[in-house]
């Protein structure tokens, strides 16, 4: 009976959230696994040869299927967290790596593959179809099917644990940021503070029934500490809670600590590098993307941080400097950021807490949805009925000459039991199924943005106004694909370092005078951002990018070289330190364990890839070039970039499309030119 009810196991257009419980989890994916288990045992019997329609098809399917059951899950564990859920999601995580794992290695299936890439048939396939299948052989490889089998039972198992130990590092973090909490009940330690700031802090207490104001480790509330409290002491405790979390330091100590999962993911990393014959894990992720060796990441790194360290370090003596005059001899970590805002303040006049006034969250999004809409040639619109997984989820439509396109949420606030960070993920990809429908993408957007105080709307920092744009670039790449073949449509089957590509793109228009016109307005009066502040913006806009660009760089030289050649033998704070005395300019306390909370490599598919950041962020600075050229709201220069970029997913080699667009190859001097890093 609880067949029929089992809402994860009923074709839905959109997921339904309310009806959705933890005891539904388990009992629906292993339904769908038993029913994909059969099938592909079905399709296999074929005696009369492999075609698209009746191999890849068919499968496809099948992974849409379990697509569709599971994705709501995975997202709901990100963003309503609790327990019965995440021990359902647990249950289930080694079961589908399983699934993977068995698929990856099933002989018979490669040789369908094979069959279908060498026959007369695979003459008449289109491109996109015909990288699907280069990509097949190519995961089948990766996947060890080259392999004796006991190191393929060896390899389902590795797979399996590190599937575990990611979910693992994400809970004690998501724990871990939770656990710490200061309740504090005089004003005058919130000295410096602006008023938005003290009422997030006095509604956090409120929903605790605790009078005064709640400082908690989530990231509006940990940046209002470090950009503006006055009281030094108050930032030193905030900072080692925050700069701590998970690990055997700090007031937390040993409670959540992710050191030993970190060991054990990249002992099994290495491990799994070496059976599939590549000497590193850093060798083994460049095999899905388009940097050609490790040595290539490192010299581009490496060269980017010769460029750059000079700034830094001339960034980092005026932040001093200017310290010393504060009368703070003795620069810490917790005291860059409030006197980062204090010289900003001075040297620019501007601050944070003045421009936020100008950007209600939904002046921004009608002014971002203006910009696509010229650039891209599409219509915006929201929906009001529709399931939601907490009352603030907006649900909006994408059309283009009345046709709709795909469908996008958002979830832009900060909430307890929330994982931190922003991202997107795919609710569900484009393509063309069995009957001939085309099934449309719907994308999921996620930030952890400031949310409203009072009857004041939701004001943005311009870094959240950013922030938004990025991950909207993201949902774009999902949503504006016209591939119809689920391997290679929206980001899919995109190479990792290229896939920033139209996410960081997009960032470009909150820094340009047209689109600062559509996205700001006072939240009051709606007066248009005056000009001689967006003048100050602008002067200010590389304020620090020597510092900006070098911590980056730390981020990705330590993930590099944490899964190269150059981390074997050391502790993962060792390779962290070593990174860190060449490029930082500013060394963190010994006890500071960022490590431990970097979700992004430990947790969230960047392992030996940060580095794509500042890879792509080459690639959307040359892209955005031309627009520069060509005029920033250029729908001839947009419509070029939405069919040679956004429209054609993973169906081609990304350096093919860039050229396609740019008419050359990518060039590094945008990106110096962009950062103030130009000589």
């Amino acid at each position: 009976m609880t067949q029929i009810a089992n809402p994860l196991l009923q074709d839905f257009d959109l997921p339904p959230f309310a009806a959705i419980k933890p005891e539904h989890v388990v009992p629906a994916i292993d339904q769908l696994l038993a029913d994909s288990r059969k099938q592909v045992a079905e399709l296999l019997q074929r005696k009369d040869g492999f075609t698209w329609d009746n191999l890849v098809l068919p499968m496809d399917e099948m992974s849409a299927k379990l697509g569709q059951a599971w994705s709501p899950v995975g997202h709901l564990n990100a963003v309503c967290n609790n327990a019965e859920l995440r021990e359902a999601y647990e249950a289930c995580l080694p079961k589908l790596s399983e699934f993977w794992t068995e698929l990856g290695q099933n002989r018979e299936l490669f040789e369908a593959y094979k069959a279908l890439a060498s026959s007369p048939a695979a003459q008449e396939l289109n491109d996109a179809q015909r990288k699907v299948l280069d990509n097949e052989l190519r995961d089948f490889h990766l996947s060890g099917i080259d392999l004796p089998l006991e190191q393929q039972a060896r390899y389902g198992e590795i797979q399996k644990e590190l599937s575990e130990l990611s979910s693992k590092f994400s809970n004690q973090l998501l724990d871990a940021t939770q656990a710490w909490t200061k309740h504090i009940t005089d004003e005058s330690a919130l000295a410096g503070l602006p008023e938005s700031a003290r009422g997030q802090l006095a509604q956090a207490a409120a929903e605790k029934e605790l009078d005064g104001w709640l400082v908690t480790l989530e990231f509006p509330s940990y940046y209002a500490i470090m950009t503006y409290a006055d009281d030094r002491a108050l930032r030193e405790e905030v900072y080692t809670a925050y700069s701590t979390r998970a690990s055997e330091q700090g007031p937390n100590a040993g409670e959540f600590d992710n050191t030993p999962v970190m060991a054990r993911t990249l002992e099994l990393r290495q491990e799994l590098a070496e059976l599939l014959g590549f000497a590193h894990y850093s060798d083994l992720s460049l095999a899905t993307k388009m940097a050609d060796s490790p040595q290539q990441v490192l010299d581009f790194l490496n060269d980017l941080g010769v460029r750059s360290k000079p700034f830094a370090e001339r960034d980092l003596a005026e932040l001093k400097a200017f310290a010393a005059e504060q009368g703070c001899a003795d620069l810490q970590s917790w005291d860059v950021g409030y006197y980062s805002e204090k010289l900003r303040e001075q040297r620019y006049s501007i601050s944070e807490e003045e421009v936020r006034q100008y950007f209600p969250v939904n002046r921004v999004l009608d002014g971002m949805f203006q910009i696509v809409q010229r650039l891209f040639g599409i219509e915006i619109s929201e929906e009001q009925d529709f399931e939601r997984w907490h009352p603030e989820v907006r649900l909006f439509r994408v059309q283009e000459n009345g046709q709709t396109v795909g469908r996008f949420y958002f979830d832009l606030y900060a909430r307890s039991n929330k994982r931190g960070g922003a991202w997107m993920d795919g609710a569900r990809d484009q393509f063309r199924n069995g009957k001939g429908e085309l099934v449309l993408p719907v994308a999921y957007l996620v930030c952890n943005f400031t949310p409203a105080v009072g009857d004041k709307p939701a004001l943005l920092t311009h870094d959240e106004v950013t922030t938004l744009f990025h991950e909207f670039g993201h949902g774009l790449h999902h949503m504006l694909t016209r591939v119809e073949q689920l391997g290679v449509s929206g980001i899919n089957g995109v190479a990792w370092d290229a896939v920033e590509l139209p996410s960081q793109f997009m960032e470009n228009w909150c820094w340009e005078q047209e689109g600062l016109a559509l996205i700001a307005g006072h939240w009051e009066t709606g007066e248009p951002l005056p000009a001689e502040m967006l003048e100050r913006m602008l002067a200010a806009r590389n304020f620090q990018s020597g510092m900006m660009m070098v911590r980056q760089l730390e981020f990705s030289l330590f993930d590099f070289e944490l899964h190269g050649s150059q981390g074997q033998g050391r502790s993962v704070q060792q390779v962290l330190d070593e990174v860190r005395s060449r490029v930082a300019v500013m060394t963190p306390p010994a006890w500071n364990r960022f490590a431990n909370s970097f979700g992004h490599i430990f947790a969230g598919g960047y392992a030996a890839g940060y580095y794509s950041y500042k890879w792509a962020e080459v690639l959307s600075a040359d892209a955005f070039s031309r627009f520069e050229e060509e005029g920033v709201l250029n729908p001839q220069t947009g419509r070029a970039f939405r069919d040679s970029i956004l429209a054609k997913g993973g169906s081609y080699e990304p350096l093919q499309l860039f050229v396609e667009f740019r008419g050359r190859e990518p060039q590094i001097d945008a990106l110096l030119r962009h950062s103030g890093l130009a000589a």
